[in-house]
Formats: C-alpha cells, sequence, structure tokens
C-alpha cells in the first residue's frame, strides 16, 4: 500500500470524527445552549450543506493549486472550524464552526479520491478509494465513540478540541506522506473549469449523483437521530449509545471494504444488492429498535450495506469523468452530505409531527428505494447506449461503443467499407458484452476474421 494512502486516511479519520462525533451529542449540546433536539440537529443538517456548496467552490478555487497544496489547505480550514465549534459562546457561533469545518470535507474527499485512484493500477481504482474511506469508516469505530464519550464525560467542547487536534495531525500527514505535484494549470491532460463543467452533461454522471443523495440519505435518516431512538425506543442508558456506534462503524468498515473489493469486479450487481439490502433492514429497523437486542444487530447492517454503494458510486463518477474528474469528484462527494442534510431535516419533520422516535426508519427506507430505482434505470440507459454526454465517446463510459485502432489500410477497402458499411478484413468490430451484472454495460472490441464475421472463441 503507497503511503500516500496513509496519509489520505489520516486526514479522513478526523474529517469522519467531527462528521459523526454531533450525533451522540445533541443532547449535551442542545441542553447546554437551551434548544431543542431538533433545532440542534441542524449542527447535522448545516455541516452536511457546507460540504455540499464547499465542495464544488473549493474545487473550483483550488483548480491552479496542486492537489497536495489543496489538501494541506483544506486540513487547515478543518483545524479552524473545530475551533471555533469548541469556543463558541452561542448555538449560532456553533453552527458556524460547523460550516467553517464542513467546507473542507467535500473537496479533501473528492481530491484525496483522485489521488489515491492515481496511486494505483487502474483495475484496483476502487480499491485505493476504499482505503481512503477507510479512515472515515474507522473513524466511526474509534473516533466517534471515544469523541462520544470525552464529550458525555468532560463536555462535549473538548470533544471539538481533540477534533482539532486530529485535524493538525492530518495536515502533518499529508505534507509528509503525499508525493509533490506539479500545479494543475501546468498540467497539459486537464481542461479547465469549462471541461470539468462538460462532465455535468453527462446524465450517468447525474444518476450516480442522485444514487449517492438517496442512498446515503436512507442511513443517515436513521442514524442522526439515533440517541433519541435507543433511549426512548429501545431503553438504552444514554452512555450505551457509544458501543452501539462502534457497532455500526464495524458495520462501516466491513461494508467500505467488500465494496472496494467488489467494485472493481461487480459494481452494478453490488449497487442493486447493497441497496436492496439497505431499504429492507431500515424497514426492519423501526420495528427492531424498540428491542435492545434487536437494535444491536440491526446497527451494523444499516451502516454495511450504507457504506458498500461508496466505492462503485466514486468510482462510477472518476470513470464517467476520467478526463476531467476533480470538480465531479468533489460534488460527489458533496452529494452524500446532501443525502445526509435531507434525511435530518425529513427525519426532523417526522419526529416533529409526532409520528414516534423510530419514524426517521422508514424515511431512510424511502430514500433507499428510490437510490434502487436510480440503479434500475442507470443500467437500462447502459443497455440502450444512452446517459452518454452528446455523444461523447470514452472507453470508460457506460453503454458508449468505441472503435478499435486500426492499422492503415488501403484506400479501396476503406472505400468499399464506408460505402458498404461492412468492416474490411481485419478492422475490429465493436461488440457489447452481455449484461451479466458485472459491469455497466461496458463495450468490448472483437477481432473479425478475412470473411468479416467475429472470431468465435477466448
Amino acid at each position: 500500500m503507497p503511503l500516500a494512502l496513509l496519509a489520505l486516511a489520516i486526514g479522513a479519520f478526523g474529517i469522519g470524527t467531527t462528521e459523526f462525533v454531533i450525533m451522540g451529542l445533541l443532547p449535551q449540546v442542545a441542553a447546554d445552549f437551551g434548544v431543542s433536539i431538533p433545532t440542534a440537529g441542524y449542527l447535522a443538517t448545516g455541516y452536511a450543506l457546507g460540504v455540499v456548496v464547499g465542495a464544488p467552490v473549493l474545487a473550483i478555487l483550488g483548480s491552479k493549486v496542486s492537489r497536495r497544496g489543496m489538501l494541506m489547505l483544506l486540513m487547515g480550514l478543518f483545524v479552524v472550524g473545530n475551533a471555533v465549534s469548541a469556543a463558541a459562546p452561542v448555538f449560532g457561533v456553533m453552527l458556524a464552526g460547523r460550516v467553517i469545518a464542513s467546507l473542507a470535507h467535500g473537496a479533501f474527499f473528492g481530491i484525496g479520491a483522485i489521488v489515491a485512484a492515481g496511486l494505483v493500477a487502474p483495475q484496483k481504482k476502487a480499491g485505493a478509494i476504499a482505503m481512503m474511506f477507510t479512515g472515515l469508516t474507522v473513524a466511526n469505530v474509534v473516533g466517534v465513540p471515544l469523541g462520544t464519550l470525552l464529550g458525555q464525560q468532560a463536555g462535549w467542547r473538548f470533544t471539538f478540541v481533540a477534533v482539532a487536534l486530529l485535524g493538525v495531525l492530518g495536515l502533518a500527514g499529508v505534507a509528509a506522506l503525499v508525493p509533490k505535484d506539479a500545479p494543475r494549470a501546468a498540467d497539459g491532460q486537464r481542461g479547465g473549469i469549462r471541461r470539468e463543467l462538460a462532465a455535468f452533461r453527462n446524465v450517468q454522471v447525474l444518476l450516480a449523483m442522485g444514487m449517492t443523495v438517496l442512498g446515503f440519505g436512507g442511513v443517515f435518516a436513521a442514524i442522526t437521530y439515533l440517541v433519541p431512538m435507543m433511549t426512548e425506543s429501545a431503553g438504552y442508558a444514554e452512555s450505551s449509545v457509544t458501543w452501539l456506534l462502534v457497532l455500526f462503524g464495524l458495520g462501516m468498515v466491513a461494508g467500505n471494504l467488500v465494496g472496494g473489493r467488489f467494485a472493481d469486479r461487480a459494481p452494478v450487481r453490488l449497487l442493486y444488492v447493497s441497496l436492496t439490502a439497505l431499504a429492507v433492514v431500515l424497514a426492519l429497523f423501526a420495528f427492531t429498535a424498540h428491542d435492545k437486542l434487536g437494535a444491536a444487530l440491526t446497527l451494523p447492517l444499516i451502516g454495511a450495506f450504507g457504506f458498500a454503494t461508496v466505492p462503485p458510486l466514486q468510482k462510477r463518477v472518476l470513470d464517467q469523468t476520467e478526463d476531467a474528474p476533480t470538480l465531479a469528484s468533489a460534488v460527489n462527494i458533496g452529494a452524500f452530505n446532501l443525502g445526509n442534510a435531507l434525511a435530518a431535516w425529513l427525519g426532523g419533520l417526522v419526529l416533529s409531527g409526532g409520528f414516534g422516535h423510530t419514524a426517521p426508519n422508514w424515511v431512510g427506507a424511502a430514500l433507499a428505494a428510490s437510490a434502487l430505482g436510480l440503479a434500475a434505470l442507470a443500467a437500462t440507459l447502459d443497455r440502450r447506449g444512452g446517459g452518454r454526454d452528446g455523444g461523447r465517446v470514452s472507453g470508460r463510459s457506460g453503454g458508449t461503443v468505441i472503435a478499435a485502432a486500426a492499422a492503415p489500410r488501403p484506400a479501396t477497402a476503406t472505400a468499399t467499407a464506408t460505402a458498404t458499411g461492412v468492416p474490411a478484413a481485419g478492422d475490429a468490430a465493436p461488440v457489447r458484452r452481455p449484461s451479466t451484472g458485472a459491469g455497466w454495460g461496458e463495450p468490448v472490441t472483437a477481432p473479425r476474421g478475412a470473411g468479416g464475421e467475429p472470431r468465435r472463441g477466448r
């Protein structure tokens, strides 16, 4: 494993800790500032919306900065935001601190995913991306429970001081281990902001981002309000929430690693299985959340099936925008957090509406089912050859037929082929791999024999 992946994972660990630790501290923060728990939930919503806004803005503003330099700047911003949260005298200032810290989130993971994918062979991209996201998932096993415990014992402000120190460690790791690279303005393979924006004309990119919003939103519809759900419905003591978060985090780690392993082999099948299972498990959680054992068994499944979708969706966006991936990659990270914000808002609505502490689970199940529908639509468009960016031809764009490079041939052969539409002998014929669920309808090329028919056999 390249050491640079370890540096990215360290940064991801700090970011993951500050993102998720607020879930276990909502009651303490609400009591300290004299606000309701749904109002305190804006600290999760505000963070998520900050990621959505910060991801594209900072990706564009940093377009001429080296990726290593940009990662360092983002970690510095992260440290400042958490320091503001720790010292906040009123709720509004804490919310501002959360937003400041969140601005670094999307761009860090978006740029980090590109750096991670570039450190390994093409067929190992998803595994490298998953390795970076391992820091995020391990944060839920170690960072979030310890942060929650620290907040409960010493006060929530100490938790954010500790998170700021994690940011300093992440900054040092990036500076020491991520290879230096040239400013991107000098990189001839990048086409500037206009080229980055052109990626959003690709329907498959938009569908992948939609799956990200809805699928990950399903997870956070349940997890954002886990504390009141577990204490009021399941009957757990508030101190037990720490260990429940550990179970959720273990599921995240397992799902992320499994997703990274299979996303390079069978991304469509992986999304179908994980999203279907996530919808079912979230619906089941509406019932098991009333029982201590049932809740403890269900939580790691939510984490596993939710995070199994992360590597294939992020890789999907990178593959579809390989010529200019920075903005799309960052925006897709923002899409994860847009899902968080949407889920937190919808979950707060059903709680405020008096539907019960477990009602957010039904919201999550509906969101996950909607993501599954988008996955089916994306696969259908691929099989039909649709979803392309205005006919853009790319060897990595699902459903796009690519012509194999052929050796120069006589002009008579070219004229014959043009007039008849039948490739000349020796040409490569574009054929589509059967839909096995192993890919997104990627085309392959089969060499033709002298008779113009594809050669049989392997």
